[in-house]
């Protein structure tokens, strides 16, 4: 069968195709013929607004589930009959992790375990990405070094802790089970509908409002932390390519370059004209209890076996998040109604962060 002919009969299941990588996948399997299928958490408020901005929406198959229900797992399997799982399902924001350890050990962690069980028990052929992730490596992450698929890890964090188990639980239903099952050790991977909880589109979407007046300052934590940070369109198109292979495999995905939290604020304010010393300051209280220093991943493995690299460079990425960001609120203050989340977010002088009166 031809490789179009082949695609077009293939089945899908994402879990968390509400998040950013789960559309920008969806849409990328969508362009390729698949039929998607997509779980989703039940919650008061939909939170669809990415699949919308991508056109997709009805173009998907949403199917209730929750990685804490085993049930649910077994059930949308059952439905959806996947040809590929693609697990991005998580408690992923890291510093949420500290504030909330057990629910983040419980969805990210255990969560994986359940829905690997419920492939093996329901339809062990089926081909499984495991989304992993550079906070793997911690503090084995210093300046001047590179980490790969051998680098030893060192977790920092309890979402990090989490991954280490949903990484070596991949591995061992793909040993012990015979599954295909591979895991994609993604570094920072970044698009205009990245989450506002991270540095980054914190950074676009601040620069944006003060842009416009909307907005007097931006408070952030370590402005020296150093990451590895590439455009999540290519980076999903690597989860694709991996389960496309003959072997499953583990594949560490990123740009091999590092920027700092000061350089993301430079770039950003310079492409509204803004210079960010004018109006960015260190809050302490936004500091982690522990914090990566550096991340820089060394995906040379990934582009001999699956034939990826990266393309869209640092300063290219913070330009179009940016431009993005300004779009948006021009458009909201002209009355405009359309799927976005800034506006529905809660500002930060209302949220109670209940790790800043805790240690030293």
């Amino acid at each position: 069968m031809r490789e179009e002919e082949r695609a077009k009969s293939m089945r899908a299941l994402i879990t968390g195709i509400t998040g950013q990588d789960g559309a920008l996948l969806a849409q990328l399997l969508l362009g390729k013929g698949y039929q998607v299928f997509g779980t989703y958490r039940r919650l008061s408020t939909p939170n669809f607004w990415r699949l919308q901005h991508l056109g997709i929406l009805s173009k998907v198959s949403l199917v209730p589930a929750d990685l804490i229900d085993l049930a649910s797992l077994v059930e949308a399997i059952r439905v959806s009959d996947p040809d590929e799982v693609y697990n991005l399902a998580a408690q992923s924001f890291v510093g949420a992790s500290f504030e909330q350890p057990i629910g983040s050990g419980e969805i990210t962690g255990l969560g994986v375990t359940r829905l690997l069980e419920a492939i093996r028990q329901t339809k062990p052929s089926v081909r499984f990405y495991q989304a992993s992730t550079s906070e793997l490596y911690g503090l084995n992450g210093v300046e001047g070094t590179m980490q790969s698929e051998d680098t030893p890890f060192q977790p920092s964090s309890p979402y990090a802790i989490a991954k280490l188990s949903a990484y070596w639980t991949t591995r061992v239903y793909r040993e012990g089970y015979d599954i295909f099952a591979a895991n994609g050790i993604l570094f920072n991977h970044e698009s205009p509908i990245r989450g506002l909880e991270f540095v980054t589109r914190k950074v676009t979407n601040a620069v944006a409002r003060i842009k416009l007046g909307l907005q007097d300052s931006l408070e952030l934590g370590n402005m020296d932390a150093k990451r590895d940070w590439g455009y999540a369109p290519e980076y999903v198109q690597s989860m694709w390519l991996m389960l496309q292979q003959d072997e499953p495999g583990d594949f560490v995905i990123a740009t091999g370059e590092t920027h700092s939290v000061e350089e993301l604020c430079e770039v950003a304010f310079r492409c509204a004209e803004l210079r960010q010393e004018n109006y960015v300051s260190v809050d302490k209280g936004l500091l982690r209890p522990i914090d990566v220093k550096c991340l820089c991943g060394d995906s040379s493995k990934a582009e001999r076996v699956l034939g990826w690299s990266p393309k869209v460079k640092f300063a290219e990425l913070v330009e179009l998040m940016v431009d993005a960001d300004l779009r948006r609120w021009k458009r909201w203050k002209e009355g405009e109604t359309f799927p976005w989340d800034a506006v529905n977010y809660p500002d930060d002088v209302n949220v109670v962060s209940t790790m800043k009166n805790r240690g030293g």
